[in-house]
């Protein structure tokens, strides 16, 4: 392979940080997320995986399938914490890796003293087990739609090599579900069509790409042929990192939407710092019980990525505001960034 891209993927991440830190769960079938009526399944363990659980399920509908699962909230400031330990290793294999999620990445190894595939695979498996007792699949290939698809092959704990030599005979047999780009709604128009596998789109005329999947559709016909022009890339132009949630009941309590932030602040100022990044524009926004949005911004006169200084602007912003009706969403975004680089000082 004249290029080597790894895709790397963190197993039943949340719920393996909870068992890796509370022994007594494992082997357990583990939910994380909200435990309301709004929430929503964040991770699952693979034992509870056996019952139909998923990411993004309501919760309401995991404990019908799983009474007697173990229902654990969700820890992000833990998770990313194990995360950062993580992307610190990925980096010692390659300057060049684009974070996708808090346990998802590509590393191109271009610039890498790793020149096999395997072998880089084998080091960050190694040192993410030893390290952290926390297992990782790895994908290899030559592009990011090939490497993606291989880190999920035979998960958990997986690794998996496609070369071009494999293309297009190991994608026939696949579910179009698995070409990257493909949305569901797609998927259900091609399955309307009859058409359920990659061997099933393979055998189209060019012009059906175009007419049937739109300006995306040239992509479709080049990824199950093994072309993916995709580069990996380190940090994406972001504007603003944001995190927002739904309360479970209307309130007007002040101390109540200071705890939400609290843990949005957290959140974002990890997002930063494992990004090198640091801003200065601090947005709340809130949604009244009558759907009314409102957003309150204080821009300092200098940048941070420091938990303490967002929550100082977000006590400020609350404790100015007069509800006179109940609060439902609640929400934060840092915005105006600056890269976080050390200054070379003067003696003097």
């Amino acid at each position: 392979m004249d290029k080597i891209i790894l895709h790397v993927d963190m197993d039943a991440f949340f719920a393996a940080v909870e068992q890796r830190d509370n022994p007594k769960l494992r082997g357990e079938p583990v939910i994380v997320g909200g435990i309301s009526e709004r929430g929503v399944v964040s991770t699952c363990s693979y034992e509870a995986r056996k019952y139909g659980i998923h990411s993004a399920m309501p919760i309401f509908i995991a404990q019908k399938l799983c009474p007697n699962g173990i229902y654990v909230l969700t820890r992000y400031s833990r998770y990313k914490e194990i995360s950062l330990k993580i992307f610190e290793i990925l980096r010692e294999v390659t300057p060049l890796v684009e974070p996708l999620s808090i346990d998802e990445a590509y590393l191109d190894l271009s610039q890498s003293n790793f020149k096999d595939g395997m072998e880089a695979a084998l080091f960050i498996k190694k040192r993410v087990y030893r390290e952290l007792g926390l297992t990782i699949s790895v994908g290899i290939s030559y592009n990011k739609f090939l490497a993606k698809l291989g880190s999920d092959w035979n998960k958990p704990n997986g690794i998996m090599v496609i070369n071009e030599d494999m293309i297009p005979d190991i994608l026939l047999p696949l579910s179009i579900s698995k070409i990257y780009g493909l949305g569901a709604k797609s998927v259900k128009k091609l399955n309307n069509m009859g058409i359920f596998y990659i061997r099933d789109l393979y055998e189209l005329p060019k012009n059906f790409y175009f007419e049937y999947l739109g300006k995306w559709g040239m992509e479709i016909y080049d990824r199950i042929r093994g072309i993916d022009k995709r580069e990996v890339i380190i940090e994406k132009d972001r504007k603003s990192y944001g995190k927002e949630r739904t309360l479970k009941v209307d309130t007007e309590d002040k101390e109540e939407l200071l705890i939400c932030l609290k843990d949005f602040c957290i959140q974002i100022s990890n997002d930063l710092i494992m990004r090198s990044l640091e801003g200065r524009t601090i947005t709340v926004k809130y949604k009244s019980s009558v759907f009314e949005s409102h957003t309150r911004s204080k821009t300092l006169n200098y940048y941070t990525n420091k938990v303490e200084e967002f929550y100082k602007v977000c006590e400020e912003i609350i404790e100015g505001e007069d509800f006179t009706t109940g609060i439902r969403l609640i929400g934060l975004t840092i915005s105006s960034f600056k890269e976080n680089t050390i200054e070379q000082l003067t003696l003097f």
